[in-house]
């Protein structure tokens, strides 16, 4: 996984945008940073460890060029080093590559046979030891770009050059990610929009298979059967605001804070006011069953979604982990509908699980942040969560609106329910889904008691989350957002298994934050939270409005707003999501770009 972006043009500034793009797409990996350009008809490779910030103390911005290509890695081939950081070259080729070439031991082995070597541990210097023998044997780039799709197996998005032609950039793309931005006497590659911002909001999305040849006036797209194609030229709807702090000390806090504007503008874009209905929902009436597929935090959402629709849906529903789905004996037929939750929309694992649900017969559902994104365009129907670009790492206002989103496929759904108990929440949903936004920003306002909350915890080496059916899943989602940015130990546990081994962990003042919103089971669950704390845990006990009890079982007591069941969890997880921003500011840590992490898996 990483960050590619690409320049050409008349305009000689291309290592100031090359590198302005790698800064913003920083989030996408950042264990190294590279840049490749012309000068003096030569090509001049730099590379450096670490961040964009490295790369860039090293550049001579004097000397001008119209040509380059950049990338930002996340290791997956070989240690993080200047040996294994791209771009690389190979005799005439110089490429930057995101993806894994799968047969790439196979192909070195060959290209060893035929004189070639390799200083790098990557798939992608096999890759570009490739390009460039068949170049030499055709000497054509179009022609060895042909040859390479039909040997090279697995992902890759791969921006070009090749010391023959300086005048011209040449993109590859096969499931993963990759856009060529439109500008004056100008075009750009990049692996995210984001990276081309702050020169055009134009682009064409390569669709697998494609590859395109580019220079600073024209663009020449080839479709998979290497024919030329027409593209659509989209342009981005949001703004340089977006991808920038605002203000703000870290992008996790900002989009944090935006979640009250998202929840407005799913409002305004599936809130039909004058007739009180949710509209563009698929009719899911007619399916027997529900699979939700998703990867990290976005199955989270699916847990909750699970839990929502089988309560006011009544259709069973069940939650794959998309990296395990493509691999097991699969259980589903033209009455499923899978439902792929992802943030990019170009989370690898998820999109090989919609592309098998497609060949089995399945209708598939795309629930996705990005406009036109791989997910978008592989599933049947789509659904868009309207949050904007979202950098930090950790998720936030995707994952809420992942939850708003499921929260109105679960309402579309029971909206023929005879249930009385279920009617009061159906009655009164639009309504309390208007004063979300309200509630949302109290909480917000409420920063400083989970901050303080934090102030007492971020030292600890053991902090755990327990819960019961829905609250649950958000003990998953609390608890991964806590250890993915601060590295401390955290572990969500049902809270009913603590008496099968767990509560063996709990010592003196080991912080448990307990979780109580569904009445049906909350006695139980404050039954278990006694437990630990009589154990000596330090509890932080998060509840409702409704639930609230006083008691020597806690040691903080966090108080959810009132507001509809099928709208309370996009409340309970603000706290959650700030106490876990808290402890890592405490702890001096990398907030936006956790080690080891990277934005957007497009790789397996």
């Amino acid at each position: 996984m990483c960050g590619i972006v690409g320049y050409i043009g008349k305009n000689e500034k291309a290592k100031d945008v090359i590198l302005k793009g790698l800064e913003r797409l920083e989030y996408r990996g950042y264990d190294s940073a590279g840049i490749a350009y012309s000068l003096d008809n030569k090509v001049n490779i730099q590379k450096e460890n670490g961040r964009v910030e490295n790369l860039k103390d090293n550049i001579c911005f004097s000397k001008k060029s119209n040509i380059g290509i950049g990338h930002t890695r996340w290791a997956t081939h070989g240690r993080p080093s200047k040996e294994n950081s791209h771009p690389h070259k190979c005799n005439k080729i110089t490429i930057v590559h995101n993806g894994i070439i799968e047969n790439y031991i196979e192909l070195k082995e060959e290209l060893k046979k035929l004189g070639y070597t390799f200083l790098s541990e990557t798939d992608t210097e096999v890759a570009c030891a490739l390009l460039d023998y068949l170049y030499s044997k055709t000497n054509d780039m179009v022609k060895a770009i042909e040859l390479f799709k039909d040997k090279a197996k697995g992902s890759y998005a791969i921006g070009a050059l090749c010391d023959d032609d300086l005048n011209t950039l040449y993109a590859i793309k096969n499931n993963s990610p990759l856009i060529i931005g439109i500008g004056d006497n100008e075009n750009y590659i990049a692996s995210d929009v984001p990276a081309i911002l702050d020169f055009t909001n134009k682009y064409i999305i390569l669709e697998d298979g494609e590859f395109a040849k580019i220079d600073s006036d024209n663009i020449v797209v080839y479709d998979k059967e290497n024919n030329i194609t027409n593209k659509e030229i989209k342009e981005f709807e949001g703004n340089l605001g977006d991808i920038d702090k605002n203000g703000y000390d870290h992008f996790m806090l900002k989009e944090i804070y935006e979640q009250p504007e998202v929840t407005k503008r799913m409002i305004e874009s599936y809130v039909d006011q004058n007739n009180d209905i949710i509209k563009d929902m698929p009719d899911l009436s007619k399916y027997k069953n529900i699979t939700i597929v998703a990867c990290g935090s976005a199955m989270h959402a699916g847990l909750i979604g699970k839990s929502l629709i089988e309560e006011f849906g009544n259709i069973p529903v069940n939650v794959e982990i998309a990296s395990e789905f493509r691999y097991k004996k699969l259980f589903i037929d033209e009455d499923t509908l899978v439902i792929a939750i992802s943030q990019s929309g170009e989370t690898a694992d998820t999109l090989e699980a919609v592309k098998i649900a497609n060949k089995k017969g399945c209708d598939t559902l795309g629930i996705v942040n990005v406009n036109g994104s791989s997910i978008a365009r592989e599933t049947s129907k789509v659904l868009y969560t309207k949050a904007g670009p979202e950098i930090a790492v950790a998720t936030t206002k995707a994952y809420s609106a992942q939850n708003t989103l499921l929260s109105f496929i679960a309402y579309s759904l029971a909206k023929n329910c005879k249930d009385k108990d279920k009617l009061a929440y159906l009655n009164t949903f639009l309504k309390d889904l208007n004063k979300l936004p309200v509630l949302m920003q109290e909480i917000l306002n409420n920063h400083e008691e989970y901050e303080n909350i934090a102030k007492e915890i971020y030292d600890k080496n053991d902090i755990f989350f327990i819960g019961r059916a829905i609250d649950y899943a958000l003990c998953m989602e609390g608890s991964l957002k806590l250890k993915e940015i601060s590295y401390i130990h955290s572990e969500a546990y049902p809270a009913g298994e603590l008496k099968h081994g767990t509560i063996s962990l709990i010592d003196e003042g080991t912080p448990v934050i307990g979780i109580v919103t569904d009445e049906k089971i909350a006695d139980k669950t404050i039954s278990n939270i006694k437990e630990v704390k009589s154990r000596g845990a330090n509890v932080i006990y998060v509840t409702t409005d409704e639930l609230n009890k006083n008691g020597d079982f806690y040691d903080k007591k966090i108080i959810i707003p009132k507001t509809n069941k099928l709208l309370e969890p996009l409340l309970t997880i603000i706290p959650l999501q700030l106490i876990s921003y808290y402890v890592a500011k405490c702890n001096k840590c990398d907030i936006d770009k956790p080690k080891n992490l990277a934005k957007s898996v497009t790789v397996e």
